[in-house]
């Protein structure tokens, strides 16, 4: 599934909608060139959660922030981790078994390592303020209130 965002308004809308729809445990890996607007989805997402978005930021040296929300926001970035078994000792295995949303930017580098049943989007900069989203989810998966749908 894709659909094209044409400002923040509409990210806004785009990342309620996966609120709602992703299960109350669930990874998610995000996947875009640096200025996609990963961490810009990751704010939409927790504003739906309930976190200020303001609070949001890239995690880029700490790697990981947690955000309480509705329900709990784990948001990575491994953008700067050398490899796969750097990212493992940060404790991403236990986060992936809490109750919770884990936001991974650039997953594509640790995707070996994310649990079977994670969510991928894929984010393309269309232009200055335009994303399209690609949603993939595991087969044979449903959000908490039904299809991943948006």
């Amino acid at each position: 599934m894709d659909f094209t965002v044409r400002n923040e308004f509409e990210t806004d809308f785009v990342g309620q909608k996966i609120f709602e729809s992703l299960p109350t445990r669930c990874t998610v890996a995000l996947i875009g060139t640096l200025g996609a607007g990963k961490t810009r989805l990751v704010q939409a997402i927790a504003k739906a959660a309930g976190v200020d978005p303001i609070t949001v930021s890239s995690p880029t040296y700490v790697l990981i922030h947690e955000y309480q929300g509705i329900v709990p926001i784990y948001h990575f970035d491994v953008y700067r981790l050398n490899s796969v078994n750097e990212f493992l000792q940060l404790g991403a295995e236990e986060y992936f078994e809490r109750p919770g949303l884990s936001l991974i930017e650039w997953g594509d580098r640790v995707e070996s390592v994310l649990p079977r049943d994670h969510f991928t989007i894929r984010i393309e900069i269309l232009g200055e303020n335009s994303r399209k989203f690609i949603l993939e989810k595991p087969m044979g998966s449903t959000g908490k209130r039904g299809q991943f749908v948006c």
